[in-house]
């Protein structure tokens, strides 16, 4: 992992201030000559910098992101927690860590500190950039706000504006935070039994009804109590409880809700307009937190665009399980030849 530290205040969509600002983050490969082959990773919600370790099958050799013709490069978002300033950095106006009192982050916040790392890194082009869930977000946000840089978009299971069901699951999340009363102090433990169950509540919407009753069924009709699917949600919260910190987990599902490429660009049809890079969308086709036709709304309105859908019983989680399905549908997209796309 490395670090890029902007020495400089970062001003924040609101108006707030981050005196400096930390940016975590992993590369892979190196720039060809004309520093043309640069793939840019956008990660999701907890994931971290290290791709490798979270999407297996996408970086490696012979995988879609080759080290050996490319320059891949993921960064951790600002208000996480794997590297990135956020609720737990000192602020180092008051020497103590920030919790409560980091700034809210926006999607442009996060595109705003890609883009000093970009420069940072002296790239001057993005072959294609490409991101799932909140990481699809960054990446259509990203083409938006910096149309020149971006070639390609590789948008998977995401959306142009957060939609209400979203926002009801995050919000849910975020009531799980709040009721657990050690949330509200000020100490790095604090929160861990609201996480356990904000992160229960999420995972009802990264899978779906089919995958549940068939991979949690219980054996025998006599099971009063110590149900399957009872014990793994309470494992999949215990498992973000040991790697992620409820501070971030607040503050970043707040900003995955304030996603709306349409804000203050008289909406989101006239945002896309702006979107010059080309646009393959992938949807999920049992994806129930962000559906199909949500990406069908994003390649409806970009000028270069196309739609794929994968088949997958894993729902929104279908963009990790199925590695070799995002493979087969992107491959020929990034590659270097002219591709003849729908002009909408």
């Amino acid at each position: 992992m490395k670090k890029f530290i902007y020495k400089k205040p970062f001003i924040t969509e609101s108006g707030e201030e981050i005196p400096s600002l930390e940016i975590a983050y992993h590369t892979w490969g190196s720039l060809n000559e004309s520093r043309s082959n640069v793939i840019w990773v956008c990660h999701a919600l907890t994931a971290n910098s290290d791709v490798a370790s979270w999407w297996p099958g996408m970086v490696g050799s012979d995988c879609l992101f080759d080290p050996a013709s490319h320059f891949i490069v993921c960064a951790n978002i600002p208000g996480s927690c794997y590297g990135s300033t956020g609720p737990l950095s000192i602020n180092p106006q008051s020497g103590e860590p920030w919790y409560h009192s980091f700034p809210i982050l926006t999607i442009r916040d996060v595109v705003n500190a890609l883009e000093l790392l970009r420069l940072h890194l002296g790239i001057t082009t993005i072959k294609a950039m490409t991101g799932a869930s909140v990481g699809g977000q960054q990446a259509l946000e990203y083409a938006i706000m910096f149309p020149s840089i971006v070639r390609k978009v590789i948008f998977i299971a995401s959306n142009a504006r957060q939609s209400p069901w979203a926002v009801a699951f995050n919000e849910s999340q975020r009531l799980a935070l709040e009721a657990d009363p050690s949330f509200r102090i000020r100490n790095p433990h604090g929160g861990r039994e609201g996480l356990k169950a904000a992160r229960a509540v999420a995972l009802l919407s990264y899978r779906n009804q089919s995958i549940y009753n068939n991979s949690q069924r219980d054996c025998g009709d006599s099971i009063l109590h110590g149900f399957r699917a009872a014990s793994y949600q309470a494992y999949q919260g215990e498992k973000l409880v040991q790697r992620f910190n409820p501070w971030s987990y607040y503050r970043l599902t707040q900003m995955a809700d304030s996603h709306n490429v349409g804000r203050g660009r008289g909406g989101v049809k006239e945002a896309l307009k702006k979107v010059k890079a080309e646009v393959l969308g992938i949807g999920i086709s049992s994806d129930i937190l962000y559906p199909p036709d949500d990406i069908r709304r994003v390649t409806d309105r970009v000028a270069k665009s196309e739609y794929c859908e994968i088949d997958s019983h894993y729902g929104h989680d279908g963009f990790l399980t199925e590695p070799e399905k995002i493979t087969a549908a992107a491959r020929e997209f990034i590659s270097d030849r002219e591709l003849v796309l729908e002009q909408h």
